[in-house]
Protein backbone atom coordinates (compact mmCIF):
# COMPACT_ATOMS: atom_id res chain seq x y z
CA UNK A 1 0.00 0.00 0.00
CA UNK A 2 2.75 2.41 1.17
CA UNK A 3 4.38 2.23 -2.48
CA UNK A 4 0.90 2.54 -4.58
CA UNK A 5 0.25 5.58 -2.28
CA UNK A 6 3.67 7.33 -2.51
CA UNK A 7 4.03 6.15 -6.66
CA UNK A 8 0.56 6.06 -8.05
CA UNK A 9 -1.16 2.52 -9.57
CA UNK A 10 0.65 3.52 -12.83
CA UNK A 11 3.83 4.02 -11.54
CA UNK A 12 4.71 1.47 -8.99
CA UNK A 13 6.21 -1.61 -10.05
CA UNK A 14 6.29 -5.45 -8.75
CA UNK A 15 9.70 -4.87 -7.65
CA UNK A 16 9.25 -1.88 -5.82
CA UNK A 17 6.44 -3.69 -3.85
CA UNK A 18 8.73 -7.10 -3.51
CA UNK A 19 11.04 -4.68 -1.71
CA UNK A 20 8.94 -3.17 0.48
CA UNK A 21 7.41 -5.70 1.55
CA UNK A 22 10.82 -7.62 2.52
CA UNK A 23 10.51 -10.77 -0.42
CA UNK A 24 11.93 -11.14 -4.42
CA UNK A 25 9.94 -10.29 -7.20
CA UNK A 26 9.17 -14.03 -7.76
CA UNK A 27 7.99 -14.48 -3.70
CA UNK A 28 5.63 -11.77 -5.06
CA UNK A 29 4.08 -13.29 -8.34
CA UNK A 30 3.96 -16.54 -6.69
CA UNK A 31 0.67 -14.79 -4.72
CA UNK A 32 -0.54 -12.66 -7.50
CA UNK A 33 -0.16 -13.01 -11.03
CA UNK A 34 0.28 -9.48 -12.33
CA UNK A 35 0.81 -5.73 -10.57
CA UNK A 36 -2.98 -5.12 -11.41
CA UNK A 37 -4.18 -8.41 -9.65
CA UNK A 38 -2.15 -7.27 -6.55
CA UNK A 39 -3.73 -3.77 -6.43
CA UNK A 40 -7.34 -4.65 -6.98
CA UNK A 41 -6.90 -7.83 -3.86
CA UNK A 42 -5.15 -4.81 -1.91
CA UNK A 43 -8.26 -2.47 -2.77
CA UNK A 44 -10.91 -5.21 -1.97
CA UNK A 45 -9.49 -6.35 1.38
CA UNK A 46 -8.99 -2.35 2.77
CA UNK A 47 -12.22 -1.61 1.29
CA UNK A 48 -13.82 -4.87 2.96
CA UNK A 49 -12.42 -3.99 5.91
CA UNK A 50 -13.31 -0.48 6.41
CA UNK A 51 -16.83 -0.97 4.98
CA UNK A 52 -17.44 -3.86 7.35
CA UNK A 53 -15.53 -1.52 10.62
CA UNK A 54 -18.92 0.76 9.53
CA UNK A 55 -21.48 -1.89 9.24
CA UNK A 56 -20.11 -2.88 12.95
CA UNK A 57 -20.06 0.49 14.19
CA UNK A 58 -23.57 1.32 13.66
CA UNK A 59 -25.18 -2.28 14.00
CA UNK A 60 -27.48 -1.63 16.89
CA UNK A 61 -29.05 1.35 15.19
CA UNK A 62 -32.46 0.75 13.42
CA UNK A 63 -32.61 3.93 11.43
CA UNK A 64 -31.44 2.97 7.82
CA UNK A 65 -31.11 6.33 7.46
CA UNK A 66 -28.86 7.30 10.20
CA UNK A 67 -26.56 4.02 8.92
CA UNK A 68 -26.51 5.68 5.23
CA UNK A 69 -25.25 9.01 6.86
CA UNK A 70 -22.91 6.72 9.07
CA UNK A 71 -21.47 5.00 6.34
CA UNK A 72 -21.01 8.14 3.53
CA UNK A 73 -19.54 10.46 6.29
CA UNK A 74 -17.28 7.81 7.18
CA UNK A 75 -15.64 7.51 3.61
CA UNK A 76 -15.57 11.45 3.61
CA UNK A 77 -14.04 11.18 7.20
CA UNK A 78 -11.04 8.55 5.61
CA UNK A 79 -11.05 10.91 2.48
CA UNK A 80 -10.01 14.14 5.28
CA UNK A 81 -7.62 11.46 7.30
CA UNK A 82 -5.87 9.85 4.96
CA UNK A 83 -5.80 12.10 1.11
CA UNK A 84 -3.48 9.76 -0.43
CA UNK A 85 -4.91 6.27 0.45
CA UNK A 86 -8.61 8.03 -0.27
CA UNK A 87 -7.04 8.49 -3.82
CA UNK A 88 -5.59 5.50 -4.58
CA UNK A 89 -8.39 4.09 -3.27
CA UNK A 90 -10.76 5.76 -5.70
CA UNK A 91 -8.10 5.23 -8.53
CA UNK A 92 -8.75 1.47 -8.19
CA UNK A 93 -12.34 2.07 -8.09
CA UNK A 94 -11.99 3.75 -12.18
CA UNK A 95 -9.45 0.63 -12.59
CA UNK A 96 -11.18 -2.01 -11.36
CA UNK A 97 -14.93 -1.10 -11.17
CA UNK A 98 -15.39 -4.67 -9.71
CA UNK A 99 -14.18 -3.64 -6.65
CA UNK A 100 -16.32 -0.76 -6.22
CA UNK A 101 -19.13 -3.21 -6.99
CA UNK A 102 -17.97 -5.96 -4.15
CA UNK A 103 -18.65 -2.81 -1.91
CA UNK A 104 -21.73 -1.51 -2.72
CA UNK A 105 -23.29 -4.50 -0.74
CA UNK A 106 -23.06 -2.60 2.16
CA UNK A 107 -24.78 0.82 1.26
CA UNK A 108 -27.39 -1.67 -0.77
CA UNK A 109 -28.66 -3.31 2.37
CA UNK A 110 -29.31 0.18 4.16
CA UNK A 111 -30.55 1.33 1.26
CA UNK A 112 -33.25 -1.72 1.21
CA UNK A 113 -34.09 -1.58 4.77
CA UNK A 114 -34.81 1.96 4.56
CA UNK A 115 -37.15 1.46 1.90
CA UNK A 116 -38.84 -1.00 3.83
CA UNK A 117 -38.79 1.85 6.68
CA UNK A 118 -40.83 3.88 4.53
CA UNK A 119 -37.77 6.56 5.21
CA UNK A 120 -36.73 5.86 1.62
CA UNK A 121 -38.61 6.63 -1.25
CA UNK A 122 -36.85 5.97 -4.37
CA UNK A 123 -38.18 4.84 -8.20
CA UNK A 124 -35.52 2.76 -8.87
CA UNK A 125 -32.95 0.92 -6.80
CA UNK A 126 -30.07 1.35 -9.67
CA UNK A 127 -30.41 4.82 -10.01
CA UNK A 128 -30.18 5.09 -6.15
CA UNK A 129 -27.26 3.21 -6.02
CA UNK A 130 -25.86 5.78 -8.44
CA UNK A 131 -27.06 8.37 -6.36
CA UNK A 132 -25.31 7.36 -3.33
CA UNK A 133 -22.06 5.78 -4.51
CA UNK A 134 -21.61 8.80 -7.30
CA UNK A 135 -22.17 11.50 -4.60
CA UNK A 136 -19.76 9.40 -2.55
CA UNK A 137 -16.55 9.10 -5.17
CA UNK A 138 -16.82 12.52 -6.14
CA UNK A 139 -17.44 13.93 -2.50
CA UNK A 140 -14.19 11.81 -0.97
CA UNK A 141 -12.11 12.80 -3.98
CA UNK A 142 -12.76 16.64 -3.37
CA UNK A 143 -11.98 16.10 0.41
CA UNK A 144 -9.11 14.10 -0.54
CA UNK A 145 -7.83 16.99 -2.54
CA UNK A 146 -8.52 19.75 -0.28
CA UNK A 147 -11.54 21.54 -2.58
CA UNK A 148 -13.95 20.55 -0.40
CA UNK A 149 -15.54 23.83 1.92
CA UNK A 150 -16.03 23.49 5.47
CA UNK A 151 -19.28 21.51 5.85
CA UNK A 152 -19.27 20.11 2.48
CA UNK A 153 -19.34 16.30 3.82
CA UNK A 154 -21.96 17.15 6.02
CA UNK A 155 -24.16 18.49 3.20
CA UNK A 156 -23.10 15.97 0.68
CA UNK A 157 -24.22 13.47 3.37
CA UNK A 158 -27.26 15.27 3.45
CA UNK A 159 -28.22 15.66 0.03
CA UNK A 160 -27.96 12.04 -0.30
CA UNK A 161 -30.62 11.54 2.40
CA UNK A 162 -32.33 14.20 0.49
CA UNK A 163 -32.22 12.29 -2.81
CA UNK A 164 -33.72 8.96 -0.63
CA UNK A 165 -36.50 11.10 -0.04
CA UNK A 166 -35.79 12.31 3.47
CA UNK A 167 -37.27 15.46 4.42
CA UNK A 168 -34.26 18.53 4.16
CA UNK A 169 -35.27 19.38 8.05
CA UNK A 170 -34.57 15.66 9.03
CA UNK A 171 -31.79 14.74 6.66
CA UNK A 172 -29.62 17.96 8.22
CA UNK A 173 -30.69 16.66 11.80
CA UNK A 174 -29.88 13.02 10.66
CA UNK A 175 -26.42 13.69 9.50
CA UNK A 176 -25.68 16.48 12.57
CA UNK A 177 -25.56 13.26 14.77
CA UNK A 178 -22.53 12.12 16.65
CA UNK A 179 -20.22 9.23 14.62
CA UNK A 180 -20.24 5.94 16.34
CA UNK A 181 -16.30 5.26 17.33
CA UNK A 182 -14.64 2.52 14.61
CA UNK A 183 -13.47 -0.16 16.55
Amino acid sequence: MQVFTQRGIAAATMQEVAQAAGVTTATLYNYFGTRDELVQRLAVALAQTLCKAIADSHAQLPDAAERMAIGQRRYYWLAAESPAWTLLLLEVFSAAPDVLAQIEQYPLADLRAGIRQKKFKVPDEAAAMDAITGTCVHTMRRIALGHAAPGHAEASAALVLRALGVPPGQADEVVRRPLPPLE
